[in-house]
């Protein structure tokens, strides 16, 4: 299959709109195409079409018990997908939509059943990304999308990262630049009377508890059981992994040094990463710098894990953070991207 690829930053509106136009008649057509969304790019199908949405599953290699995100464009549409929400919701679309909140909520079966991962329950969310909130009003479709990326590998913050995992997969590529928050949607569990976090994201525990009120965090979060369907994308299968083998490590930046010594007489070349700061202070072969505040940390860690490449280190070691606002988004990705934590 040929991608088609449209670079929305380098058109007139008038041809902005013509892509956007081709982009919506694809997903109408039962085709998948990749777009940009606050967060990450997302892999989109008609979520009501049973076939398109089997072609998300097939370009990913992605595990059908993984359910996906809807994302629409207006609350009216969210609506239209679900039985009912608590009055919470109400408050919470109202402080935080459009933008990346994810909320699972009781299904009224419009979604594919390939969607919901055949749970009673539905993810839904508003991006505010224009791109994405143009491509859902030209389409008028609820569309699924989880991050257009080769399942299991980091998520897409630019169309490059994209085209270099799904070219001649997927029917198109609209590239509106690189994303903002750079992590996916906090996704909260929306069924019961106090929310659930399953997955955080770019809206933090303190967030939602200032609109909310009391929020439970779900243990699943950090007790994995791989016998149990995940209820949120994120929550069961590793994810996020570089090429290479990354190891976290705690501590300060002595502590970082001295791994990268221990490593490099045992022959291996090593790659870091962590804030500015930081990594400034280190002798090592290759350093990317994730900015100075965890915002900068969260917006680069993905395009980090993708820069990486086997054959240039043998090893990545990344400073550990605080789990506190959207630290502790960034450390759910690096804990599952990591293939040892090491215990000082």
């Amino acid at each position: 299959m040929k991608t088609k690829y449209w670079n929305i930053s380098k058109m007139t509106k008038r041809e902005q709109q013509v892509s956007i136009i081709e982009a919506s008649q694809l997903l109408q057509q039962g085709e998948i195409v990749a777009f940009p969304t606050e967060t990450v790019y997302g892999l989109g199908a008609n979520a009501t079409n049973e076939q398109a949405v089997q072609k998300i599953f097939h370009a990913k290699g992605r595990p059908q018990d993984n359910p996906l995100i809807v994302h629409v464009a207006d609350a009216l549409q969210m609506e239209n997908l679900v039985r009912y929400w608590p009055a919470y919701v109400d408050k919470l679309l109202a402080a935080y939509t459009p933008g990346p909140i994810t909320f699972v909520l009781p299904s009224n079966d419009v979604c594919s059943a390939a969607v919901t991962a055949g749970l009673n329950t539905v993810g839904v969310r508003i991006p505010s990304h224009p791109v994405a909130h143009q491509l859902l009003s030209a389409c008028q479709l609820p569309i699924a999308a989880p991050s257009a990326n080769i399942s299991g590998r980091p998520s897409p913050t630019s169309a490059q990262h994209v085209w270099h995992d799904l070219s001649d997969k997927i029917a198109g590529i609209l590239d509106g630049g690189a994303t903002g928050v750079g992590l996916e949607s906090t996704v909260i569990d929306c069924t019961q009377d106090i929310p659930v976090i399953l997955r955080p994201g770019g809206i933090t525990k303190e967030q939602i508890e200032k609109v909310a009120g009391a929020v439970m965090v779900d243990p699943g979060l950090a007790v994995k059981n791989e016998n149990e369907q995940p209820k949120s994308p994120g929550m069961k299968y590793r994810h996020y992994s570089p090429e290479v083998p990354l190891w976290i490590v705690p501590g300060a930046s002595e502590n970082l040094q001295s791994m990268i010594y221990r490593l490099q007489m045992e022959g291996k070349r090593v790659g870091v990463m962590g804030k500015d700061g930081t990594v400034e202070k280190l002798q090592v072969e290759e350093i990317i710098k994730l900015g100075n505040t965890m915002e900068q940390v969260a917006a680069n860690l993905y395009d980090a894990l993708r820069t990486f490449k086997l054959g240039e280190v043998d090893i990545i070691l990344c400073e550990s953070f605080p789990e506190q606002g959207i630290g502790q988004a960034v450390m759910n990705r690096l804990t599952k991207a990591a293939s040892r934590i090491i215990a000082l």
